[in-house]
């Protein structure tokens, strides 16, 4: 749209215009170039060039954007010790003021940011006065921005709005603007292009220009998501928590399907407990706070909100989602954000308990949740409190168990498959203390209702080698040997056995054969590896033999480097694995990384994915190291199956690992296959679950069958399985 079909004003003041609506948006829609100067570099200099940037955005328009560092007088001195320092202590200095607490509205506008400068739409650069010879180093504080259109018309405007939490409530803000189609304007337009340029090109007198640190424009991108927020409902956000006096509600932007609210429903008229079995990847965190929003309305407001997570990363991601809904979270861990969460933990329950606080949230790990410090102050919560319990199915754990405290009334857990495998006592724990499902919508309602993507299913045939199958058969006989008959015709494993059988599982994890077999699928792969993108190894915690191929060495090297190896050293994919190694800055970093698709191809990881983790861009999966336990293979596909832009299917490569070759099978007497029942009988019960919901159910029922037909078990069995 050309700029000379905008109505606009030659100046715009708080008091009696909507800036945003009536300035920003119009102008930024259809321009080609923003160039601005903001004065000090910081997060609001930042969300203030964020304004309005959804339409030049989509137009592939481009930004010049300078500022100054914002350095102290201590600062600046210690510039003047030497060029290396100063760029350094600049680094520095942006560095901490990206990583300073953000709430939720700042960091849906620096999501706009990380979005521009992923498109390569946005260029930064660092001013600052440098007085020559005397070596005085000063502040650029210039506020200026020139916008252009397809037809060159520009549009040059001075003063900034500040968009602080409250800006548009209790903060008067003005700008003025010029035209170039004005001829009493031209001049001034004129003017500050000329100036801009000289300053872009570092040909301005006194002052210096550099070029943005690279470190810091990688923090910035830790702000990126995968959709951006509407520009007005982000504006009707930030003025709603305003209007609703800080008390949680839920945002115009966020709508709830049927059968979230169906869930509130029903949790409401449980008298508030109960549990929420949804699949992952189908909005239970959302669901959740929608039920909280409920609660909090039905105590008028005055309720101590309890969130509890397994593991950190976790606790950040439920930080930014709370917010949406105008909760405002202290986040207790070791290493939370929130340094001061103790002092900020006994104050919340002091206030609360004296009513100058209404609504107070708490998110903890679960680790953190069972500390002293954490039970002592909750003891002492005179009121209403709810208990969220994420991953709930964690909590039958007997360490975990014993702190659902039967004070809390009104209760809640979360989980996309709440029975845990092998332990009933456990389950019936979680089924007593938590009450009822709310609802129980699985993968088939989540893929059929559009919630996840459709997938392929490609079941990959591995055998374990001669070694691995002596040492299969020599474990299975040992866990026979450590058989407990418990009466009615149950049987149970004493510890040794649980202990042969955790060792036999490893074995069949970590079978030498997969990466071979992995390399031969990556090789057969129509697509080049350089356009390679979005692809998810699964490999289990085990270790390989002889992955040298070396028949003198007993060498053990772990799955996941033999996998790294193979993708990175071989075969020239750029990879990176995630593990429980990496601190959640790294992690965050590479996870950017990844959904961008240029600098990391495919990420390799192991169980630390099934818990939590969001990353929708993936499409292609190669599970090396399965499991029998339901719940993570329900959780793994759940992940793989999450909604991305352009993203319309998933291909899902799952590694059956069977003791033998089934050609060799049949020529064995069935006496001697006893030991190959158990994993085989394991193996058919994933394939039918992965495939049954797959595009092409065929392929993996049709490998049931030639099993089953090998191994002579008869469909009487696979029922009962």
């Amino acid at each position: 749209m050309s700029f000379l079909h905008i109505n606009l004003k030659e100046s715009y003041r708080s008091s009696e215009d909507n800036v945003i609506e009536n300035f920003y948006l119009p102008i930024l829609q259809g321009a080609v170039l923003y160039r601005r100067a903001v004065g000090y570099f910081s997060s609001s200099a930042l969300i203030d060039i964020s304004k309005g940037i959804s339409g030049l955005l989509r137009n592939n328009g481009k930004i010049q954007l300078i500022a100054s560092p914002n350095l102290d007088k201590e600062d600046i001195e210690a510039i003047h010790k030497g060029y290396s320092e100063r760029e350094k202590l600049i680094e520095n200095k942006i560095i901490k003021e990206l990583k300073s607490e953000k709430s939720y509205y700042e960091k849906e506008r620096l999501n706009y940011i990380a979005h521009l400068i992923s498109n390569q739409q946005l260029d930064i650069k660092i001013a600052f006065l440098n007085n020559g010879e005397n070596k005085n180093i000063g502040l650029y504080h210039e506020k200026i921005g020139i916008v252009y259109d397809h037809e060159g018309n520009r549009i040059a405007f001075n003063g900034s709005l500040n968009e602080t939490h409250s800006a548009f409530i209790n903060n008067f803000e003005s700008i003025d603007v010029f035209f170039s189609w004005n001829g009493n304007d031209i001049n001034r337009v004129n003017n500050k292009e000329s100036d801009f340029e000289k300053l872009w090109n570092n040909e301005t007198k006194n002052i210096e220009i550099i070029d943005f640190p690279h470190l810091c424009r990688q923090e910035l991108m830790n702000f990126k998501k995968d959709t951006l927020a509407e520009e007005k409902e982000l504006y009707k956000l930030n003025k709603a928590t305003e209007d609703n006096q800080d008390l949680p509600f839920i945002p115009h932007e966020v709508k709830l399907y049927d059968y979230q609210e169906k869930a509130i429903q029903v949790w409401e008229e449980q008298n508030f407990q109960g549990i929420f079995n949804m699949a992952t990847g189908s909005g239970k965190t959302f669901t959740s706070l929608g039920g909280l929003v409920r609660l909090s309305r039905h105590l008028n407001y005055n309720i101590f909100i309890v969130i509890v997570v397994p593991y950190q990363h976790l606790a950040e991601q439920w930080s930014d989602e709370v917010q949406v809904f105008n909760f405002d979270p202290i986040i207790a861990y070791s290493s939370s954000s929130q340094r001061n969460w103790r002092r900020k933990l006994r104050d919340a329950v002091i206030d609360f308990n004296l009513g100058l606080s209404k609504v107070v949230t708490l998110i903890s790990t679960n680790a953190t949740y069972m500390t002293d410090f954490i039970q002592k102050q909750l003891s002492k919560v005179k009121g209403e409190v709810v208990l969220v319990v994420d991953e709930a199915h964690n909590f039958g754990a007997a360490s975990l168990s014993e702190f659902l405290l039967p004070s809390i009334k009104y209760r809640l857990a979360l989980s996309a498959t709440l029975e845990r495998h092998q332990d009933e006592e456990g389950t019936n724990k979680l089924y007593d203390y938590f009450g009822e499902k709310c609802i129980d919508y699985g993968l088939k309602e989540a893929i059929n209702d559009n919630k996840l993507v459709k997938y392929y299913y490609k079941p990959i045939v591995t055998t374990l080698n001669e070694t691995e199958l002596e040492n299969y058969i020599t474990l299975s006989k040992e866990i026979g040997r450590n058989m407990i008959d418990k009466g009615n015709g149950k049987k149970e494993l004493n510890t040794r056995g649980k202990k042969v059988a955790l060792e036999r599982s490893r074995l069949v994890a970590g079978a030498i054969n997969k990466i071979e077999i992995l390399k031969e699928l990556l090789l057969k792969n129509e697509q080049p590896f350089e356009e390679l993108k979005h692809a998810l190894v699964y490999c289990g915690a085990t270790t390989l033999y002889d992955f040298d191929s070396n028949e003198d060495s007993n060498e053990q090297v772990k799955q996941i480097e033999a996998v790294m190896s193979l993708l990175g050293h071989e075969l020239g994919i750029k990879a990176a694995k995630i593990t429980a190694e990496e601190d959640m800055s790294e992690r965050k970093k590479l996870l950017t990384k990844f959904s961008e698709g240029h600098d990391i191809q495919t990420l390799v990881a192991i169980k630390c994915l099934d818990e939590g983790v969001n990353i929708p861009e993936i499409d292609k999966a190669y599970i090396l190291s399965s499991s029998s336990n339901p719940k993570e293979y329900v959780q793994r596909r759940g992940r793989i199956l999450r909604k991305a832009p352009n993203k319309h299917t998933a291909v899902i490569y799952d590694f059956i690992t069977l003791p033998r070759s089934l050609d060799t099978v049949r020529n064995i007497p069935l006496s001697q296959l006893n030991s190959d029942y158990s994993l085989v009988l394991k193996e058919i019960v994933r394939i039918r679950e992965f495939a049954e919901l797959s595009l092409n159910p065929y392929e993996g029922l049709g490998l049931i069958d030639e099993i089953k037909k090998v191994y002579s078990i008869t469909d009487e069995v696979t029922d009962l399985i």
